[in-house]
């Protein structure tokens, strides 16, 4: 990936953080993107900066277009260009349907369906222009065969899938791939740990492979993604998730 330029959202930490390091390692200068967790993102730039790559942080909440297209268009005058855009940035509220509150859905759309509707439709001009890009939209299986207690993240997430495929299907003569990235349970340091204590040997029962997920685990199938090796993949979902879904 020398010479290619990648944005990836909520870069600061867990799957994000792994993902930047991956790509990194593999030659791209990566924009690591976040909202509030400045020290973290910082901190991913000087890992990767240590290890002899080049990254720069940018702040921005992928809620707001506005602030996505401010973003996006400080890493094109920075760098020249974007190659890749990996849409991770995700918030999820753990609660039933029926006690749910508006304000907590719009909270999850937000990010979860306009983080990435706003981040595609700002990096996609360029990425036609260079007659060539990546855009990996992280997902979770919830997406795809729903899950207690996670409604709206599920809901907003298949619209990101939906949109994926879309894409795909319009910019794939600008040799631009699009595909999704579907996640199993992923543990990281942010993990409510006293839940997964009182749980986690029921959660493992739901898993062909009885361990939860990490998130050294989705990082190679995001740099693969991000790859020439996958020029021909598009409006793909490729599973990361232990044998949890199987569909």
């Amino acid at each position: 990936m020398s010479g290619k330029v990648a944005l990836v959202t909520g870069a600061g930490r867990d799957v994000g953080r792994e993902i930047s390091l991956a790509l990194a390692a593999n030659g791209a200068t990566v924009a690591v993107n976040y909202n509030r967790s400045a020290a973290e993102a910082e901190a991913v730039v000087e890992e990767i900066k240590k290890a002899g790559g080049n990254a720069r942080a940018y702040q921005a909440n992928v809620g707001s277009y506005e602030e996505v297209q401010k973003m996006v268009a400080a890493i094109v005058a920075d760098f020249g260009r974007i190659d890749i855009l990996v849409n991770n940035a995700g918030v999820v509220i753990g609660e039933r349907f029926v006690s749910s509150k508006p304000e907590n859905w719009a909270k999850q759309i937000d990010v979860d369906l306009y983080g990435t509707i706003h981040t595609c439709h700002a990096v996609a001009p360029h990425m036609i222009k260079q007659n060539g890009g990546r855009i990996i939209t992280l997902a979770g299986d919830s997406s795809r065969v729903g899950e207690n207690g996670i409604a709206i993240a599920a809901a907003a997430r298949a619209g990101g899938i939906a949109l994926s495929k879309s894409l795909a299907k319009e910019l794939g003569r600008a040799n631009i791939t699009v595909n999704c990235v579907s996640l199993g349970l992923i543990e990281t340091a942010h993990s409510d740990a006293e839940f997964l204590a009182a749980n986690r040997e029921k959660i493992l029962r739901n898993y062909a492979i009885r361990r939860l997920g990490a998130p050294s685990d989705v990082a190679p199938t995001v740099a693969f993604l991000a790859s020439d090796e996958a020029a021909w993949i598009t409006g793909q979902v490729l599973s990361v998730n232990g044998g949890f879904c199987m569909v």
